[in-house]
């Protein structure tokens, strides 16, 4: 896998409060947009007013796309294209430096395990998978600021790739991934070298079926595998407070 060392030792740059506030904002936007997210947009409004404009500007940017009339359903159109059959667009930090192959199953149970530590259990049944970015930021602003800043830097190029596919996309989402990018230390030198040498190879792949392009542009069959999101079951729980699994 490849971490980002110098970055992990990093120190936060924004106080602790305004890092947790974007965390959870960047955590709710980039979930399945439903009427319950349109209810929020108010309370989002305020809560990113406070941040710094690198951060609260994006985060606002993308708010202003929530007003109109259909807005809501084509975003849920997108957002399926997206995130659901993009392969380049995953929102599962190991899937970028491990793919489908079976290290990828040790990095998720690494994931479960920095969870179990701050004292959370992550339901296995019907929730996300633990590296789902989602899950992460969410934990980081609720729980365990620390872990999450180690976690998020650790896979630092999944969020980096997962930027630079939105940006070729032109995607509703890319302000949002520009604000948590604004939260986390910038890459540079040996970094983007190493940045550069993944998205020319692509994730590494086991024979189960996927097409050999790295990060290739659609692969149906990664929806249910990656974007887990079952229609009418009831939310499970990250600790006691954090609903995951399906759309809040």
């Amino acid at each position: 896998m490849l971490t980002w060392l110098r970055h992990r030792r990093s120190a936060p740059g924004l106080e602790a409060h305004r890092q947790a506030v974007a965390w959870q904002a960047v955590s709710l936007l980039l979930e399945y947009p439903e009427q319950l997210l349109l209810d929020r947009v108010p309370m989002l409004r305020d809560a990113v007013a406070d941040l710094p404009t690198d951060v609260g500007g994006p985060l606002g940017a993308f708010l202003d796309q929530l007003a109109g009339e259909g807005a809501l359903a084509a975003l849920q159109t997108e957002y399926v294209d997206t995130f659901d059959v993009t392969r380049r667009c995953c929102l599962h930090l190991t899937y970028f430096t491990h793919g489908d192959t079976r290290k990828r199953g040790v990095a998720l149970v690494q994931f479960k395990q920095a969870y179990r530590r701050a004292g959370v259990e992550l339901a296995d049944e019907q929730a996300e998978l633990p590296d789902h970015l989602c899950v992460v930021l969410e934990f980081g602003a609720t729980c365990d600021a620390d872990t999450a800043w180690k976690l998020l830097n650790d896979h630092r190029v999944g969020i980096e790739l997962l930027h630079r596919a939105l940006v070729k996309r032109d995607s509703s989402w890319l302000p949002v991934v520009e604000a948590l990018r604004a939260t986390l230390p910038a890459l540079d030198g040996d970094d983007e070298v190493a940045l550069r040498r993944l998205i020319a190879q692509g994730p590494p792949q086991e024979q189960v079926g996927l097409d050999s392009s790295p990060y290739g542009s659609h692969d149906p069959a990664l929806d249910g595998r990656l974007n887990p999101r079952p229609a009418g079951a009831a939310p499970e729980h990250l600790g006691a407070t954090i609903p995951v699994g399906v759309p809040r």
